[in-house]
Parts: C-alpha cells; sequence; structure tokens
C-alpha cells in the first residue's frame, strides 16, 4: 500500500514561523509534527512525503536514515500552490494503485491498524472521524451525515452541522477512486479541498466512516500547535545544556544542546528552548523559541519565538515574534 503524507502548504495561520519553516517540521517535543505522523504510517508501506519546492531541502534532512520519497510540486509560494487535491493527483501519476493518504500537520494518539483492517474488509472508500462533541468546534473542519456506516454527504465548514463526526484528513482511498481525481479534477466545477473530492466520490461510490477515539490535534494555527506541547512532550533536556543551580526546570520541556539557563528563570511546562538559546531571570511555559534566541528578565507564556531573536524586559503572552526581532522594554 502507498502511503502518503500530505505536506505541501504554506501554513499562512502561524505566519511569520512558517515563512521559513514548514509547518510539519515544526517541533512536538524532542520530535516534530510529521515524525508523529510517520511514526503511525511507516508500517503499512512504501511512504512519500508530498511537498513543495520552498521547503525540499528541509524535507530531504528530515527523510535522512528513513524509508521515505520526496515528491515534490514545483511551487515556492502560497499564489502557487496547487491544493490538496491537485497535488495529491500529481502524486497519483508516480504511484499506481492504492493510497493511504494523511495530512503532515495532524498528530494523533491512536493506531491506524484497525481503519487499514477495516479498509482491506470494505475494498472501498474509508474517511477517518472523530467526535469533536461541539457543533460550534464542528464548524472550522469537515462533518458528515450518515447511514450506517456509510457517508453520504461530506460538508466541509458546515454552517449548520449535522453531527459533531468531523473528518481528520486521513484516507484510504483503492485504485479505482485514486484513478477519480483526474475526473475530478478534468470536471473543473469543484473546490480544490479532499473534503470537496470525497463528497463528490459519495456519488460515484461507496464511501466508509471509520470513527477514532484517543486525542487528535489538527494543529492549523498558533493555539493548537502550542496545545498540542500539552498531550504530545516528551522530557529531555540535552546533556550539554546549562542549567543555573537557581533556576527551576518543570517537566516536562525539551531544552536542546548549548541553550543557557540562567539566574532564576521558570522554564516549563510545556516549553521548547531551541539549540543556543539564553534565557536569563525569565519565566517561560507553553512556549516554543528557537535557536540562538536570548530572553532576558521577562516572561514568555503561549508565545512562538523565531530564530536568532532578543526580548529584554517585557511580558509576552499569546504571541507570535518572528526572526531577527529585537523587543525591550522603552
Amino acid at each position: 500500500m502507498n502511503v502518503v503524507i500530505m505536506a505541501g502548504g504554506y501554513a499562512t495561520r502561524l505566519w511569520p514561523i512558517t515563512m521559513t519553516k514548514a509547518k510539519p517540521l515544526l517541533p512536538v517535543g524532542k520530535k516534530t509534527i510529521i515524525d508523529h505522523v510517520y511514526e503511525k504510517v511507516k508500517k503499512f508501506g512504501k511512504v512519500y512525503v508530498s511537498t513543495n519546492k520552498r521547503f525540499e531541502e528541509d524535507f530531504k534532512r528530515w527523510a535522512e536514515g528513513k524509508e521515505v520519497e520526496l515528491i515534490v510540486e514545483e511551487t515556492t509560494r502560497e499564489e502557487e500552490k496547487l491544493g490538496a487535491v491537485r497535488a495529491l493527483a500529481e502524486v497519483s501519476k508516480v504511484l499506481n494503485g492504492e493510497m493511504l493518504v494523511v495530512a503532515g500537520d495532524n498528530i494523533f494518539s491512536f493506531d491506524l491498524d484497525g481503519f487499514v483492517n477495516y479498509y482491506k474488509e470494505k475494498r472501498s472508500c474509508v474517511v477517518g472521524l472523530y467526535d469533536v462533541g461541539d457543533f460550534e468546534l464542528v464548524k472550522r473542519y469537515s462533518s458528515v451525515e450518515m447511514e450506517g456506516e456509510r457517508i453520504v454527504r461530506f460538508y466541509e465548514k458546515p454552517k449548520e452541522p449535522k453531527s459533531t463526526l468531523v473528518g481528520i484528513a486521513l484516507y484510504a482511498l483503492p485504485k479505482n477512486a485514486v484513478e477519480l481525481l483526474q475526473d475530478y479534477i478534468a470536471s473543473n466545477m469543484h473546490s480544490d479541498n479532499l473534503g470537496s473530492f470525497i463528497s463528490w466520490l459519495c456519488e460515484k461510490t461507496d464511501v466508509y466512516g471509520y470513527s477514532f477515539t484517543g486525542l487528535w490535534h489538527d494543529v492549523g494555527n498558533a493555539d493548537s500547535y502550542l496545545e498540542s506541547l500539552r498531550f504530545y512532550m516528551e522530557h529531555y533536556v540535552d546533556e550539554n545544556a546549562e542549567i543555573d543551580r537557581y533556576a527551576k526546570i518543570i517537566a516536562p520541556v525539551v531544552i536542546e544542546r548549548a541553550a543557557r539557563i540562567k539566574g532564576r528563570s521558570i522554564v516549563g511546562p510545556y516549553a521548547y528552548i531551541g539549540e543556543g538559546c539564553t534565557i536569563e531571570n525569565t519565566d517561560v511555559s507553553e512556549s516554543v523559541i528557537f535557536r540562538n534566541s536570548v530572553v532576558r528578565n521577562a516572561k514568555v507564556w503561549r508565545t512562538i519565538i523565531d530564530e536568532d531573536c532578543e526580548i529584554r524586559g517585557i511580558d509576552l503572552s499569546n504571541s507570535i515574534i518572528g526572526m531577527h526581532a529585537k523587543i525591550q522594554r522603552g
């Protein structure tokens, strides 16, 4: 079975961080988002990652030592991107046969064995579903209308959801459904997102839903990214990190190589401190600070600070700070 991880977007809701970093490669603890996905799917077949030219080299570095092949679309900007359906259609020209398709920005705790076995039993399209339990929350995702085990309609960001079951960008597609990708695109009458393609497929063939229980996070924006740290971060402090005797570490945190935690700093819980950072007399929790940034005499909560920043004497909360920023009180 071909396994395809979709990782070709430009993640505009996380700009400016994702202007220079692919969202699936953002750290969630010591692992990246796509690490969590890859570990769940690699046992089901050869893994292909669909990405773009802009982040090709970053994904090549990530793929070193893994049984992964990249399929790269020739785009470098948000305005050029193919969209999920067209990107998958390009993948289908390279791969011949059935596909297990999963978004590269989803993190989940559950295994996929039951899902894949259900697909093998049905030998038809199967869509992963998750009950979010909140009709307002459903409006941010794709909801489904069911008849027994079958999906009869897929609604993209519905104004009036019919259920709290949402699609989680996980699809098992037999060869005949993969071949229909080209027909869908040729019609030129439909939206270029996978939810719309699945809704169209419901009119052509049987599409089944498979509901998961456990944890699932769609890392769509800064809030959901930082929230994922709470559930998937494993504690790690590099042996070459320097931590002053008066500093306090509250697990779980990740503190990378050559980072320095100085003075009466409090780091954690749920904090990622990148390589070469200096944190001095500063409280940091539920935040990500990328490499070589310096934060002194500050408080940082639910904030993302990009590389090579210098922050002094201020409190930051619910913020995204771009690369090379210098911010201080006064």
